[in-house]
């Protein structure tokens, strides 16, 4: 959801959701839920609803049933989680997934949904301390620019606070069953509320062991001062996305009501937060948005069920600054949270670009970096709002060259680009894009094998 200029290389984005879309050199601004619809207009459009990989149906209820409700309304739904198998290993011991969402020879506009398997829902792994503690500082140092949980506002759109409350009780079951030996977790005593998973009373506190930190979770948006906003401070800490929680109003328009956007590195939750998604889109110059998508997002969104959750990735390029010793002991040398090479210093940043063209560094193979962000999407049982997460990981090219195969299909990939995705992506405004196909083309050009056997190993998205 950040703008996009021409010091930037990267996509539509919108709660950290990149999307490749078109644009302007001033559109970086995004809901990653652009694509997220456009991939959703091959669901809705192919029928392939039918297809998907659903849990086991939870009891009816009226939100899920032909019938009418009133838009900003939402009967909280009794939902039967399927059961949560443990992960073979704790996230210490589990590398980073190599996420490759490009294919040989192609380059679609519409990026694919996929079903999302209830274990799959939250990827930790041995980077989750580091995240950890860029989470924590900027949490600690930017406050309410990295987490807000707006008001309801009367007549057009409810509150955040009670989606941010049930999002942190969502995560901490979740990850305790799924990290046992990571997460363990008290629950309140026995008593009439059972609103915890599988019948149980609701969850008091998670602790995170091998960080030896507590979380005493709000119970309800009248637990102590800023409860919600609390809820999503812990909800932020306990894992590696990025989350924004989308709100139904009364005009049946989703708002971007809540969210704890810490690792975006290339917008900030004060210049999107409020908005409907048709005016973030509208306002990032999205060609063809207001006539060919605006009316199937809205469908998409109101018609998401609770049990029928959804993933997507995508990809861009940045470039950070040169590594040095010093950069050892830096928070954040990677530039995960934010992408001062490319923006220049986050306070200065202009809803859409810098207030002063920043000094980049020179591209070269060793500070160019593959951005690549898995999102999910789900709708909340509870509150009716859905959250979308944005787990972003970031790869060196030469590290990802080193990989069979990916060299030739990448650069295959990018080659298939159209005039306006290559504009939207920063072809020509980045910086990286010479120095990023010569080196990809010398790697590929150094590995042996065929088209055909390329084809083998392109399994998307990995």
């Amino acid at each position: 959801m950040s703008g996009y200029n021409e010091s930037m290389s990267g996509p539509v984005e919108i709660f950290g959701a990149p999307l490749y879309f078109y644009s302007n050199h001033h559109v970086y601004l995004g809901l990653g839920l652009v694509l997220v619809l456009a991939a959703t207009l091959s669901f809705v459009f192919r029928k392939e609803w039918k297809t998907l990989k659903t849990a086991p149906p939870s009891k009816a209820s009226p939100n899920e049933k032909k019938q009418e409700r009133k838009y900003g309304e939402w009967l909280p739904v009794t939902f039967q989680y399927p059961p949560v198998n443990a992960s073979p290993q704790e996230p210490a011991k589990l590398k980073p997934i190599p996420y490759r969402p490009f294919r040989h020879g192609q380059y679609h506009i519409t990026m694919g949904i996929r079903s999302m398997p209830w274990d799959e829902w939250i990827e930790l792994d041995n980077e989750f301390e580091k995240c950890h503690r860029i989470k924590d500082h900027r949490i600690r140092t930017r406050g309410d620019r990295v987490i807000r949980v707006l008001p309801e506002k009367p007549g057009v759109v409810g509150s955040g606070a009670d989606a941010a409350i049930e999002t942190v009780h969502e995560l901490s079951e979740y990850l305790a069953l799924r990290f046992p030996k990571t997460f363990s977790t008290t629950r309140h005593p026995i008593n009439e509320d059972t609103s915890g998973w599988y019948g149980l009373t609701p969850i008091k506190s998670i602790r995170i062991e091998p960080l030896g930190v507590t979380y005493n979770l709000p119970l309800n948006t009248q637990d102590g001062k800023d409860a919600a906003v609390r809820a999503l401070e812990i909800a932020a800490l306990l894992i590696q996305d990025d989350l924004a929680l989308m709100v139904e109003g009364e005009d049946g328009r989703y708002y971007f009501q809540a969210g704890a956007i810490c690792v975006a590195g290339f917008w900030r939750i004060q210049d999107k937060i409020g908005l409907p998604l048709d005016e973030i889109h509208n306002t990032g110059n999205v060609p063809h948005y207001k006539e060919k998508l605006q009316l199937s997002m809205e469908r998409f969104f109101q018609r998401l069920a609770v049990d029928k959750p959804v993933t997507r990735n995508n990809y861009f390029f940045q470039v950070i600054k040169n590594q040095t010793p010093e950069s050892i002991e830096e928070i954040d040398p990677s530039e995960l949270a934010w992408a001062i090479s490319s923006h220049g210093p986050e306070d200065d940043f202009h809803g859409s670009h810098p207030a002063e063209q920043p000094m980049r560094p020179t591209a070269t193979p060793a500070n160019i970096r593959l951005r690549s962000e898995r999102q999910t999407l789900r709708r909340l049982p509870r509150s009716g709002a859905i959250l979308f997460g944005i787990r972003t990981y970031i790869t060196p090219i030469e590290k990802l060259a080193q990989e069979p195969g990916v060299a030739k299909r990448l650069a295959s990939s990018m080659r298939a680009w159209s005039d306006e995705v290559g504009e939207y992506k920063g072809k020509n405004s980045g910086g990286w894009w010479d120095v990023t196909m010569n080196y990809l083309d010398k790697k590929a050009d150094e590995e042996s094998g065929t088209n055909e056997d390329l084809k083998i190993k392109d399994n998307y998205p990995f």
